[in-house]
């Protein structure tokens, strides 16, 4: 099997850049790991704050620790660098191969979308931003690593889009309408990441009339077939300047 991961993300509206935070990284023992943070507001503040938590976990994730204690350990940072006034949601998407898992950590009202075989589950225990207490708990789920399995995992301005225009993207009906599209697709047996980023992306700037009104990322992890020989890492990234 191979891990595919696509991101699609947009700044606010007229600001000057987004408050939204996504880095990736290798596991010591084998697997891959996704941080995304979304820092309190939108701008170069916003950006500070998502930065600060998001480099903190990458570090903790790199050194071997566990993605749940990575994410307290963050929110405690950075409770105690600004004495709990600030806030910023946290995803760890990680497929670790000591454990042959998808780990799923979570301190994101927002919830986790898994589309598995014909299923589409959404991970939306209530769980709380880091920051702005001492001792947060993420909340994290753990599922066997299979063939076609996906996750998606977004910040909120996804899930407010369309709101100034009394009109709200529901997901998980887009999502499984891409599903039946690949279904009669002959090319793919189901959408790939970045198709599924992107769709979901435009729908949200879609109801927003392509002026986000908050910060908005979607990534998207995806496990397939891979049958190459040798196995060549490979890795694309778009930014627009």
């Amino acid at each position: 099997m191979e891990v595919r991961i696509a991101v699609a993300k947009v700044k606010k509206y007229a600001t000057s850049q987004s408050g939204d935070t996504l880095e990736v990284v290798e596991r010591p023992n084998g697997g891959m790991s996704v941080v995304l943070a979304d820092g309190q507001s939108s701008g170069r503040g916003a950006k500070r704050i998502s930065n600060m938590v998001v480099r903190k976990v990458i570090a903790l994730l790199a050194e071997g620790v566990r993605d749940g204690a990575a994410a307290r350990a963050a929110s405690d940072y950075l409770f105690t660098e600004r004495q709990g006034r600030v806030q910023a949601t946290l995803n760890i998407l990680s497929v670790d191969l000591q454990t042959q898992t998808f780990v799923i950590t979570r301190n994101n009202p927002a919830p986790v979308l898994v589309h598995l075989g014909q299923r589409l589950l959404q991970l939306d225990e209530k769980s709380i931003p880091v920051g702005l207490y001492r001792g947060t708990r993420p909340v994290v789920t753990e599922l066997p690593l299979e063939e076609g399995m996906t996750v998606i995992a977004f910040t909120d301005g996804m899930v407010h889009a369309g709101a100034p225009y009394g009109k709200k993207l529901d997901l998980p009906p887009l999502v499984q309408t891409l599903y039946e599209a690949s279904d009669n697709d002959e090319t793919e047996t189901i959408p790939s990441a970045e198709r599924l980023a992107d769709a979901l992306l435009q729908e949200a700037l879609r109801l927003d009339q392509n002026r986000p009104t908050d910060d908005i990322s979607v990534v998207v992890l995806q496990v397939v077939a891979h049958r190459e020989e040798p196995r060549v890492r490979r890795m694309l990234v778009r930014l627009p300047l």
